[in-house]
C-alpha cells in the first residue's frame, strides 16, 4: 500500500469515528416508558416512526413496560427487534 493511500484511509477511518454520536460499546439508550415516537425510532434499530408511534400507543393505553420483552405485545415488534435492541432499551 502506497503511503499517500495508507494515509488517505487513514483520515477517512479517523473521520467518520469521529463523526458518529456513538462509539464503539457506548450504544445510546432510550426509555421506551417516557421517550416520544420519534426518539424511540431515531435510537432503535429496525424501529420506523410508525412501529415506535405504536410502541407509545400501547405504552399509554397500557400503563407503561416493565420489562423489555413485553414489546413483543406491541404489533409489528417481535422478539429479534427486541434482541438486536436489547442494549438500548431502558425501561426505568
Amino acid at each position: 500500500m502506497h503511503i499517500k493511500s495508507f494515509l488517505n484511509t487513514s483520515v477517512l477511518a479517523a473521520a467518520l469515528m469521529l463523526a458518529s454520536p456513538v462509539h464503539a460499546g457506548e450504544a445510546e439508550t432510550v426509555n421506551i416508558n417516557t421517550a416520544t415516537a420519534e426518539e424511540i425510532a431515531r435510537v432503535l434499530d429496525g424501529v420506523g416512526l410508525s412501529r415506535a408511534r405504536a410502541i407509545v400507543e400501547y405504552r399509554d393505553a397500557n400503563g407503561g413496560f416493565k420489562d423489555v420483552y413485553e414489546l413483543e405485545d406491541v404489533s409489528g415488534i417481535g422478539e429479534r427487534t427486541v434482541i438486536l435492541n436489547e442494549a438500548r432499551i431502558r425501561i426505568r
